[in-house]
């Protein structure tokens, strides 16, 4: 039921069809009685600087969630960057802080990592590969650096992306041996789709998937359908995976906190979500 005391959560992105929060937080907004809504908004790059001030102008505006392609641009329109923010360069959160200035900061990461965690993958020691050095794929491999990886190897078709996140990680994790360069997964531990392959149907693959070995772990962002091809495929090698509204799952009760709104589990979100592809 929305009414005037409706606080609404802004979820800002282009394009919006694969959005899935809305999917999520409003079930259990509902089961829970919290009078708050999550609100689609479809804003293209060059209009997104002007929208993200002029929303947070409205008074029963509780925060923003930030996807493509607007994570990394929003961290230069913040006032102020928080820890993992900071270090994935990257940002999918927004509020209004206590002086009233717009605090950043970035939850991908620490949701992809509960996730696989929690399917039973150790990270400390091991090695991954990240697809992608976007928002997503910063933010991923931030919070994977600091869960205790020996090994990361990390490719963008921008290899000035790729670069400039080596750099960001080699400041903040000098002990992490850090590549850039190469998308071969073979030796890899873990193996991360953080890139939009498979957003269409007709796009390439992330990886050579005839390169991952059966017992590598792999890894999706993109929420277009559950199982995208590129883990049908992983699956097809005998890999383990994790699709990619896992994360979103894991770190929703983050954000929940982050906003000051009632707080759950990701199981209770699970239970209540109303999920379609």
């Amino acid at each position: 039921m929305i009414d005037g005391n409706t606080e609404l959560i802004a979820h800002i992105g282009f394009p919006t069809h694969a959005f899935k929060a809305p999917m999520i937080y409003n079930p259990w907004f509902e089961q829970a009685g919290v009078n708050a809504l999550v609100v689609p908004m479809a804003c293209q790059a060059s209009d997104y600087p002007d929208l993200l001030r002029a929303l947070f102008k409205l008074g029963n505006l509780r925060g923003a969630l930030i996807t493509m392609p607007h994570k990394v641009s929003t961290t230069h329109l913040v006032d102020e960057l928080l820890p993992a923010a900071l270090i994935a360069g990257a940002c999918n959160a927004v509020r209004l802080g206590p002086a009233g200035q717009l605090q950043g900061e970035m939850f991908d990461g620490e949701g992809f990592v509960r996730g696989v965690r929690n399917k039973g993958l150790k990270l400390q020691g091991a090695s991954a590969l990240v697809v992608g050095s976007g928002g997503v794929g910063s933010a991923i491999a931030a919070s994977l650096a600091g869960a205790g990886l020996s090994r990361l190897a990390l490719f963008d078709l921008q290899g000035s992306a790729a670069t400039a996140l080596s750099g960001r990680l080699a400041r903040h994790y000098p002990a992490l041996a850090v590549s850039t360069g190469s998308a071969d997964p073979s030796g890899f531990d873990l193996v991360v789709n953080a890139s939009p392959l498979g957003m269409n149907e007709s796009d390439a693959m992330p990886v050579d998937v005839s390169r991952l070995a059966p017992g590598s772990f792999v890894g999706e962002v993109v929420m277009k359908t559950e199982l995208t091809a590129f883990l049908q495929a992983a699956q097809a090698r005998g890999c383990r995976v994790q699709v990619g509204s896992d994360m979103l799952f894991e770190q929703i009760p983050a954000y929940l906190e982050f906003f000051g709104l009632p707080s759950t589990t990701p199981d209770t979100l699970r239970s209540v979500a109303r999920l379609h592809y």
